[in-house]
């Protein structure tokens, strides 16, 4: 059975004019540390300055990792819900967003599914080995990914929050539906590095 897990990862904390700070690089490092230990086969990322700093950062502690980036993890709104899928507490969130917007987030959102989201296809030798990828991303992508793997309705990547290089795994395998390994997880970081990238107000 060929398995494929992702290992995503958003990016550390950034300024106001998107690039990594301090802290985000700690938190980058950090999080390379903890996937040192991992046989890791290729490191995405997005193509936005906080996530590529990320990524490079990362990994300096996986050694001859290939790094590369990869459009479809940019960040966008990968699904503008209706009305009447709207929590309340995200009314007027989407009131800057037209048709056109919309339906570029959604072919965006379409094809990292495709991309990532599934076992690579078999090769002329046969089955593939098991792969093991970190994607440097943003929080509503992994949201998306999160989303996808449960089955659950395109609305209901709203809400699902994401620290700073939070760690999230989930597994494909052929012939069963993906499982998600762990959500969110921080305890790489120490706790004033944790928390960080969430509305003011939420923390444990």
């Amino acid at each position: 059975m060929t398995t494929r897990r992702l290992y995503l990862a958003r990016h550390g904390a950034a300024n106001a004019f998107g690039e990594l700070t301090g802290i985000g690089h700690r938190q980058a490092s950090l999080l390379g540390e903890r996937l040192a230990g991992v046989p890791v086969d290729a490191v995405w990322h997005s193509p936005l300055p906080r996530a590529v700093a990320s990524a490079h950062e990362l990994a300096r502690h996986l050694p001859e990792v290939p790094v590369a980036e990869a459009a479809e993890l940019v960040d966008h709104v990968p699904y503008v819900p209706s009305a009447a899928e709207t929590p309340p507490s995200w009314a007027g969130f989407f009131d800057g967003y037209d048709d056109a917007e919309a339906a570029s987030g959604q072919r965006l959102a379409e094809a990292l599914v495709a991309r990532f989201a599934k076992v690579p296809g078999t090769t002329v030798e046969g089955a593939r080995p098991d792969t093991h990828e970190v994607l440097v991303t943003h929080a509503y992508q992994i949201a998306w990914l999160v989303r996808h793997a449960l089955d659950a309705p395109p609305s209901r990547w709203l809400g699902l929050n994401s620290a700073n290089t939070a760690l999230t795994v989930i597994e494909y395998r052929s012939g069963l539906p993906p499982t998600i390994v762990m959500f969110n997880d921080m305890s790489h970081l120490p706790a004033d590095l944790r928390w960080t990238g969430f509305p003011e107000g939420m923390g444990p």
